[in-house]
C-alpha cells in the first residue's frame, strides 16, 4: 500500500491543505493497513482502486472519529 497516496487522498477528502496533520494522518494509515492485514487477515492489493479506496474511507472515518469510542459502521 501506497500510504503517501493514502494520506493525499485523506487530506483531500477532509479538505486540509497544509502538512501540519501529515504525521497524525500517516501513523493512521499505516494503523489501518497494519489492523486490516495483520488482525483482520485481510490481502490487501495496492494497485486495487476499491481497497485503496476502503483504506481511505476507513483512515478518514478514524481521524474524525478520534474522540469517540464508536465502532465503524
Amino acid at each position: 500500500m501506497d500510504i503517501n497516496l493514502i494520506v493525499t487522498m485523506v487530506k483531500a477528502r477532509i479538505g486540509l491543505t497544509s502538512e501540519v496533520r501529515d504525521t497524525y494522518l500517516t501513523a493512521i494509515a499505516n494503523a489501518v493497513v497494519t489492523e486490516l492485514e495483520g488482525e483482520k487477515g485481510l490481502a490487501l492489493d495496492g494497485a486495487n482502486p476499491y481497497h485503496i479506496m476502503f483504506v481511505v474511507d476507513y483512515a478518514t472515518w478514524r481521524y474524525q472519529n478520534r474522540d469517540t469510542m464508536e465502532a465503524m459502521p
